[in-house]
């Protein structure tokens, strides 16, 4: 993977979006369209995902696509620990 550390981060900031709203990872899975297992594989990192599935996800979130791959505030954090 060539952005393993950024999809971690991603994976991180959709887990926080997510319970933020309190859904479940199934919730999210109905809500975008995709399966269960997309979510939980984004999640853990270990999975880097697609345009059509970001956008899916910002609008079962209801956030602009941005603010959802806007990772540079995460990043720091990461890098921190």
């Amino acid at each position: 993977m060539k952005n393993a550390t950024a999809i971690r981060v991603f994976g991180q900031r959709l887990r926080k979006l997510r319970e933020a709203r309190g859904m479940s990872q199934q919730e999210l899975a109905d809500y975008a369209d995709i399966a269960k297992p997309t979510i939980q594989r984004t999640e853990h990192g270990q999975s880097a995902v697609t345009l059509d599935v970001l956008l899916s996800l910002a609008q079962a979130l209801d956030v602009p696509l941005h603010d959802l791959v806007n990772l540079s505030q995460e990043e720091k954090e990461w890098d921190q620990e």
